[in-house]
């Protein structure tokens, strides 16, 4: 990986609405980036689904695989931060935050996602801001939700929004991963 803090960073934004397939196309991607021999860092939020409804989110390493519970829909010891209706675990937020401080260099970095915790209230991937602002990655992805896209792009140095909803946006996206 060539890393030149002359070059601008190359930031990208993915937003789409709850449900439609944001963190699968960051999977999907990771593997693409992966088989083109690149290296892929940063942390996935796969939804956790009970008879069909989605009761949390755990976080996953990219690197490792490592995967550990972030929140859930009901109250439960372990999970004391509470936003809406969801209770997310401070521990598993200190560890991502740990996997997301060193994970550059890279050649690709995801962050799925940054959302109120962050861009509202200073908590949860604090970590991610300063990392995908401070660059050391070739190329990076935040997954935002569209009402946050105005504070993520008061606060990080998006280069385009792409929409998981469009599958030119995503063409794009593999096509730039991927060169």
């Amino acid at each position: 990986m060539t890393n030149n803090a002359a070059h601008a960073l190359l930031l990208y934004a993915l937003t789409g609405p709850r449900g439609v397939g944001k963190t699968t196309f960051c999977r999907e991607l990771i593997d693409l980036v992966r088989a083109a021999g690149r290296d892929v860092a940063g942390v996935t939020s796969p939804a956790v689904v009970a008879q069909g409804a989605r009761i949390g989110f755990d976080v996953e390493a990219i690197r490792s695989g490592e995967r550990r519970v972030l929140g859930r829909a009901a109250p439960a010891p372990g999970l004391e931060i509470a936003l809406g209706r969801w209770f997310f675990s401070p521990a598993t937020l200190a560890w991502g935050n740990h996997v997301l401080s060193t994970s550059c260099p890279c050649d690709a970095l995801i962050v799925d996602e940054i959302g109120p915790l962050e861009l509202l209230r200073g908590e949860g991937w604090t970590a991610a801001l300063d990392v995908l602002r401070g660059g050391g990655y070739r190329i990076a992805l935040v997954v935002v939700r569209p009402e946050l896209l105005d504070a993520a792009r008061a606060t990080l140095p998006i280069a385009r929004c792409f929409d998981v909803q469009s599958d030119r946006d995503k063409n794009q996206l593999v096509a730039l991963f991927t060169q």
